[in-house]
């Protein structure tokens, strides 16, 4: 008999989401100048704009939170998170914060330098700002393979380039590098993951050059499952015996536990440098609170202990996973251009081949985004030529990123695959009509590049 696998929880609480009217949607993209993070939520019907803070929370967790000592120092809660974090990452030092952008610029204020290098697979946008605030360089050295939409599936797209790595320290010096962070999995390429072999290498050839690693773990249980999916050696070793090790090979790790901690809000800092924790701890109360809460109330604080294990579970990261890839196998059977092999907390969407007559310059991603949720009440996401595009110091022209791609996200424990499908659906309408659109010119962007995209503002070309 065979037995097919479904969701592995229960579906106790529901909340109500709301149908438009196509009229309706078409007037408040134009009142947000076509920016979706400027649409209100109440007036979206699927909402993959992000995975972060998006989770719904487990009964456990639900518990959890009436335990929440709101002590201002010295929380019972927070030494629960404490010996929690110690446990599943193998690191001695916690300091909480109230989201990863908070541990971001914690964790720049300590590594990164002026005119110095922060090398990474490819850095996201809120360690990318905060880096570049503080005048350090963000370069991004993944792998070839991972540049390159086109690609054919690769177990592990996100990995740093050891060659070009060690290239850059050999001819820049290793006293020009500050920081080798990996990203785990890489969000911008599709949520690819990193092999261990890869993590290992990084750590050998930054030992040997003295310059200290770093890890951005906001998906490391994701990491984690492809890492025992698909590397050689991990198929019988649990999820957290995999994230232990993944971490040995670093100096202190970072996370914005609004994903892979399962919870609304909240940060993490953690490392195995004592010096390293005493200056966490002073930014910490400058800029979050005492270092036993860290900006988190108690009860959040108890959630994330708790739900740091739940997203460790490998019964949770199967179905996980595979509703990702649900959605995936979709799209492309209707001939919708993706990254492959799908990642761990969204579809990527390839916005270049898929508006093929759109030039990067027009921005087609984002003009996807905007037919998507015009078509169908689904707000996602543009990495692409807004995102990351950047301006050449010297000339001022624009810099495009190699990936111009649409991220659908998908919340975790949110949505069901009958959601998957409408998005699916709806994209297939779009991909038979897509010569019928035209691109994007940008009407306003911030003073910060990397984080333009939050707050920017568009218009239709005719």
């Amino acid at each position: 008999m065979r037995f097919m696998t479904a969701e592995p929880f229960r579906i106790k609480v529901v909340e109500k989401i709301k149908k438009t009217t196509k009229e309706q949607r078409q007037t408040w993209l134009k009142e947000a100048n076509y920016n979706v993070f400027q649409i209100k939520a109440e007036n979206v019907y699927i909402d993959c704009i992000t995975d972060s803070g998006t989770s719904a929370m487990s009964s456990e967790q639900w518990a959890a939170i009436m335990l929440g000592d709101e002590s201002y120092a010295g929380s019972k809660s927070f030494y629960k998170l404490k010996e929690t974090v110690q446990d599943l990452f193998g690191m001695p030092y916690v300091q909480p914060t109230h989201q990863g952008r908070a541990a971001d610029s914690i964790m720049a204020k300590i590594y990164t330098k002026p005119g110095k290098y922060a090398v990474g697979n490819m850095h996201f946008d809120t360690f990318r700002g905060n880096a570049e605030v503080l005048g350090a360089l963000a370069v991004d050295y993944v792998v070839d393979i991972g540049k390159d939409a086109q690609s054919p599936p690769h177990p592990f797209k996100g990995n740093i380039d050891i060659k070009k790595l060690e290239k850059l320290i050999l001819d820049k010096g290793p006293e020009s590098v500050s920081v080798i962070m990996i990203t785990v999995t890489c969000n911008n390429n599709g949520g690819q993951p990193v092999s261990m072999e890869n993590i290992r290498e990084v750590s050998r050839l930054a030992k040997r050059y003295n310059i200290p690693v770093v890890i951005d773990a906001a998906r490391i249980s994701e990491n984690a499952y492809f890492i025992k999916q698909r590397e050689s050696g991990y198929q019988h070793k649990t999820i957290k015996e995999i994230i232990r090790e993944m971490l040995s090979y670093c100096e202190t790790t970072i996370m914005s536990a609004k994903k892979d901690g399962l919870v609304n809000i909240g940060g993490l800092f953690v490392t195995r440098d004592e010096e390293n924790l005493k200056q966490a701890q002073q930014l910490a109360i400058v800029h979050e609170g005492f270092i036993t809460y860290g900006g988190l109330a108690g009860r959040d604080i108890e959630a994330l202990a708790v739900g740091l294990l739940e997203a460790a579970e490998e019964e949770y990261l199967e179905y996980r996973i595979n509703q990702v890839k649900y959605l995936g196998d979709h799209l492309k059977e209707q001939g919708i251009p993706i990254i492959e092999p799908t990642g761990g907390h969204g579809v990527y969407v390839d916005g270049r081949r898929f508006f093929s007559h759109i030039p990067q310059s027009e921005f087609p991603s984002q003009r996807l985004v905007v037919a998507l949720y015009e078509e169908a009440g689904v707000r996602a996401v543009e990495l692409g030529a807004c995102a990351f595009g950047s301006k050449d110091s010297i000339t001022g022209e624009d810099v495009f990123p190699d990936i111009e791609a649409m991220r659908i996200a998908v919340s975790r424990r949110v949505y069901t695959n009958s959601h998957m499908d409408v998005i699916a659906n709806a994209l297939g309408e779009i991909y038979q009509n897509r010569k019928q659109y035209r691109g994007m010119k940008l009407t306003y962007e911030g003073p910060i590049t990397s984080l333009r995209h939050f707050t920017a503002g568009f218009d239709l070309l005719p």
